[in-house]
C-alpha cells in the first residue's frame, strides 16, 4: 500500500512541476485557463448549456 502512495506522490509533483514550466514557458495562458473552465462546465452541466444558458466566463 506503501508504494502505491509513494508513486502517486511523485505522480503529483510531476505533473505540479509540469504545470509550472509550461506557465513559465508561456504554454498555458489565462485565456488558456478559462477555455478549459469554461469547456468543463459545459461539459457538467450539459443540460444548462441545452437550456440556453451561457457558461462563457467573462464576458
Amino acid at each position: 500500500m506503501a508504494r502505491w502512495r509513494w508513486r502517486s506522490l511523485v505522480f503529483l509533483i510531476y505533473v505540479v512541476i509540469g504545470i509550472y514550466v509550461a506557465w513559465v514557458y508561456d504554454y498555458i495562458t489565462p485565456a488558456v485557463l478559462r477555455d478549459v473552465a469554461e469547456a468543463l462546465l459545459a461539459v457538467f452541466l450539459w443540460f444548462l448549456v441545452l437550456l440556453g444558458v451561457d457558461l462563457h466566463l467573462g464576458g
